[in-house]
């Protein structure tokens, strides 16, 4: 495994993290906290120290899972977990944003993760006007001065002009971003100088363009009900998969795993401290971790 340093926090994470999404059970699975402790087991031994989780992945169940299975050995791990939704429903949120929807959720995260302090405490896709919130800022600092919280992030939705809360980060004490990045969505380019700028650290989420950089899907994929990928059209998935054949054609090296190089290719920019992808099993974890060793081959 090989670390890097996110951004002015100072923590050395490992390149490959475990994003955790999938373990709320949005993405056509439901995990009994065994796979959980199995997958994360792996990751560990694999010398992983990086998991991404989310106060809505689930209501909180994707922590509850997480804080059972790394229960006495929480200083393993560098936690990062975020704010600003609500889980009401499969696929469905509520915004609360305010500072004491913020603390609300925060005591929520502690207690659902065993623990009593969060490495990096993320904004959750919030729309500039609530990131511009001073009081929400104000109380983020008092939680972290409580030692609550260690660091601020700020996850970034796709949705909305990234460069105006990138650029705020130092407003709002934010030491590291989380952004869409991977060889179909480079839309977080734009904003890679404000983060060499600012020494902010980058982790690059859905690295595997949810699962279609992997290789495993060729156009005319179908996905069950349930899975969040199924809420896309047919003629949008053919549209990326036809994009993926064409980069597994073009770029990818023979002989070489394309989800491996698809992780590689997020990291050939040292801006990118790491990149948090989803896995379902051991096995996964491993081929990701794998991909650490392609980063300084891929141009």
């Amino acid at each position: 495994m090989k670390y890097r340093t996110l951004g002015k926090t100072g923590m050395k994470v490992s390149v490959i993290g475990i994003g955790t999404w999938q373990f709320g059970g949005e993405w056509g699975k439901n995990f009994t906290s065994d796979e959980v402790r199995q997958i994360l087991a792996t990751g560990r031994d694999l010398g992983i120290n990086l998991i991404d989780t989310a106060e809505c992945y689930g209501d909180h169940l994707s922590e509850s899972l997480i804080g059972q299975a790394i229960a006495g050995e929480r200083d393993k791990w560098i936690i990062a977990t975020k704010f600003g939704h609500r889980f009401t429903g499969h696929l469905k949120r509520s915004d609360d944003r305010t500072a004491a929807d913020m603390r609300e959720q925060l005591e929520a995260s502690l207690k659902a993760l065993k623990t009593d302090y969060i490495d990096l405490y993320q904004y959750h896709s919030i729309r500039d006007s609530e990131f511009d919130n001073e009081e929400l800022r104000d109380a983020l600092e008092k939680e972290k001065k409580a030692g609550k919280i260690r660091h601020i992030g700020n996850s970034i939705s796709n949705g909305i002009d990234l460069v105006h809360q990138a650029s705020r980060s130092g407003w709002a004490n934010v030491e590291a971003l989380q952004l869409v990045y991977n060889r179909l969505e480079r839309k977080a380019e734009a904003v890679f100088d404000i983060c060499q700028q600012q020494k902010l650290g980058v982790l690059a989420r859905v690295p595997l363009a949810s699962g279609f950089l992997s290789g495993k899907y060729r156009r005319g994929a179908t996905f069950q009900a349930g899975d969040v990928r199924a809420a896309r059209t047919q003629e949008q998935i053919d549209q990326q998969l036809a994009e993926v054949e064409r980069i597994a054609k073009e770029e990818v090296p023979p002989g070489v795993d394309m989800a491996q190089w698809a992780l590689g290719w997020c990291l050939r920019d040292p801006v990118v401290t790491a990149v948090i992808p989803g896995c379902k099993s051991p096995e996964q974890v491993k081929a990701n971790a794998a991909a650490a060793e392609l980063v300084e081959t891929i141009e």
